[in-house]
């Protein structure tokens, strides 16, 4: 395959993705689109069978391509991709999520028409294995979802980030790609920077992508941590990414602590808004309910709390790490709500 014969650059970064890497190439590799597109994987220093997995692929279709990611940070191997990268087009695509046979096509199609800067599609969980499945399922609700609208699209929505995505590679090689300062988050980041610029993100319910969510409590509140952590340094550079929903999950831990070591009355007041959540969370399981069963339904408050308690913890933590992202919340107690 020349370079001639590639309009559509793939970037996969992975470590330690044996269990997800072979079913997620095969996918990639049969998207609908035939101008041409090459699959670049980014290992990070994989211990497993990844880079095995990966070179056999690779020596059976000349599509694929191996690269090395020594300094292991998912930033860094996007832009170790996007460096070696041949196509007009740039797709970002995970191991561990399956993507719909026109993904690619349908956001070339959407590029070519104008108006937008990256195409996306909705993320939706889907569970293998008991806690993944428990998750997958909190994830299907309001209250798990959060703010986040790329998840549930029903049309054609504008979106401040997005899950994955495709872009034109010369916007990312003249933004300078993935921000290296931002092991987490860095997609957040990058959409702040393209959308500061006066560019778009959309997302199409038709490129609806599967994703399969951690399988253990421990796995799922350290991502959320580190997901609440670099959200609030990329509120601080950025401060109109910061959404009401985000100081949510703070709020939620700061009443914890209320609830515990405050004075009496405020210690009273701080536990009835604990009641209120418990309430939240029970109501949220219900409305989870349809076919699930009654040990993963019971699970869900626990999975709820773990993924709010840990996003709060991090962003408070990003907040002493990283300094508190002032202009972005007094920039939020002034911005009007949004109708609906």
């Amino acid at each position: 395959m020349s370079a001639t014969d590639v309009e559509a650059s793939v970037l996969v970064p992975v470590l330690n993705e044996e269990a997800h890497i072979e079913r997620s190439i095969a996918a990639m590799l049969v998207q609908r689109f035939d101008r041409g597109i090459e699959v670049l994987v980014v290992d990070g220093g994989s211990e497993d069978r990844t880079r095995e997995i990966v070179e056999r692929v690779a020596r059976s279709d000349r599509r694929v391509r191996l690269l090395s990611n020594p300094q292991r940070r998912i930033p860094n191997a996007l832009n170790i991709g996007l460096r070696h990268a041949k196509g007009e087009y740039v797709a970002r695509m995970d191991a561990h999520a399956y993507y719909p046979p026109d993904y690619i096509a349908r956001a070339v199609e959407r590029l070519e028409a104008g108006g937008v800067d990256c195409v996306s599609g909705p993320q939706l969980p889907c569970g293998e294995g008991r806690w993944s499945r428990r998750v997958a399922l909190a994830l299907s609700t309001r209250l798990g979802m959060g703010g986040a609208s790329f998840r549930n699209a029903t049309h054609e929505i504008e979106v401040d980030t997005a899950f994955t995505g495709v872009w034109r590679r010369d916007l990312l090689l003249a933004l300078g790609g993935w921000d290296e300062r931002w092991p987490i988050n860095e997609d957040a980041e990058l959409a702040a920077r393209i959308r500061e610029s006066g560019g778009r993100y959309v997302c199409i319910p038709a490129m609806a992508a599967a994703y399969v969510p951690r399988n253990s409590l421990p796995q799922l509140a350290r991502q959320y941590f580190r997901y609440g952590m670099y959200r609030a340094k990329t509120a601080r550079r950025h401060p109109v990414g910061l959404r009401r929903s985000h100081v949510l999950p703070p709020g939620t831990v700061l009443v914890f602590c209320a609830a515990a070591l405050a004075p009496s009355r405020a210690r009273r007041v701080a536990q009835y808004a604990l009641l209120a959540y418990a309430g939240a969370l029970g109501v949220s399981t219900m409305q989870a309910a349809g076919d699930a069963n009654a040990a993963d339904l019971a699970s869900l408050p626990l999975v709820f709390a773990t993924m709010h308690i840990a996003w709060g913890a991090g962003f408070l933590a990003g907040c002493v790490r990283f300094g508190p992202p002032l202009a972005a919340l007094a920039g939020l107690a002034l911005r009007p709500r949004r109708a609906g």
